[in-house]
């Protein structure tokens, strides 16, 4: 996907003096896993802008980079992470979620809303963590920030103030988790569900170049599920599909996927494609690409 400007979220990858100071005991490598002596390291606050989704709840899905370097080699773009999360903004006591909902059912025909938060460091999300509860945003686009996005929440100028403007309030971890060389990927196309009541999404899991981020909403028949249950991201696996960015899941499709919650049998869910809210590839790839992919053309998001 072609970006206007593509500086602020990845000056990581155009040599940010910060970031390679940060660096240079590891020699380029950015873990946030366990070092030598066993403690954790962190990378430098960073901009981690989000895509979000959801007409009656807002979800925020951080948009991932892996890069890698080092040997041996380690995923170490600040980025490296996949993470939704369930979310409300506010401005003091002015509630702002409720100028996002009210401004995606506006808009009906705008697949993309997008958040721009202040820097902060990603991994202190993580619930195993130190499980940050808030962050601070700048602001909230009515389509994709990095091309045509029209800001409507928070700062409209060219330089946003260094601390932010609202709160961004994490009300759930749906999911997080680090990219890992070390990971196989499945040969087999896997989503998390997630969501409340009626209203349902699938996020493509990622976890290895060449990879994809992809967003869909679906229904799904077959099963019902609690808002605890898809609180947790819960993985679905389509067994007739390969995880290719070909073959993913798309609107109007109509599948049978896999899954098992903690501790029952697993079981087979109908799932019905409805709209895709977001799909990238090229910023997924090593090293990544910023110009639109045959498929991104494709399906409308080049």
């Amino acid at each position: 996907m072609s970006k206007i400007n593509p500086v602020n979220r990845r000056e990581f990858l155009i040599g940010s003096t910060a970031a390679a100071a940060g660096l240079s005991c590891l020699g380029l490598g950015l873990k946030a896993e366990p070092f030598v002596i066993g403690l954790p390291l962190e990378d430098l606050p960073n901009t981690h802008n989000m895509m979000i989704v959801g007409e009656k709840t807002a979800y925020l899905s951080h948009l991932p980079m892996f890069v890698r370097q080092g040997t041996p080699a380690v995923f170490n773009s600040p980025h490296r992470f996949q993470v939704i999360l369930e979310a409300t903004f506010a401005n003091g006591n002015s509630d702002l979620t409720s100028t996002y909902l009210s401004d995606r059912a506006s808009n009906p025909s705008v697949k993309m809303y997008t958040l721009n938060p202040a820097r902060f460091v990603l991994s202190r999300i993580n619930p195993n963590g130190m499980a940050l509860r808030k962050f601070r945003g700048n602001t909230v686009f009515r389509g994709h920030l990095e091309r045509d996005g029209v800001p409507f929440i928070g700062f409209t100028g060219d330089t946003p103030p260094a601390g932010g403007v609202f709160d961004v309030n994490v009300k759930r971890v749906v999911h997080f988790h680090q990219f890992s060389t070390q990971v196989t990927k499945p040969s087999r196309l896997e989503y998390l569900l997630f969501g409340k009541g009626a209203e349902l999404f699938l996020a493509h899991f990622i976890t290895r170049p060449d990879d994809f981020d992809q967003i869909v909403s679906v229904k799904i028949g077959g099963h019902s599920f609690t808002d605890e249950q898809l609180g947790k991201g819960m993985r679905v696996t389509f067994a007739d599909r390969g995880n290719t960015a070909v073959e993913r899941l798309k609107e109007n499709d109509n599948l049978s996927g896999g899954f098992q919650v903690p501790g029952g049998a697993p079981r087979t869910l109908s799932v019905a494609g409805t709209r895709e809210f977001y799909f990238e590839e090229g910023e997924l790839a090593v090293p990544p690409n910023f110009e639109p992919t045959a498929e991104e053309t494709k399906a409308g998001f080049g």
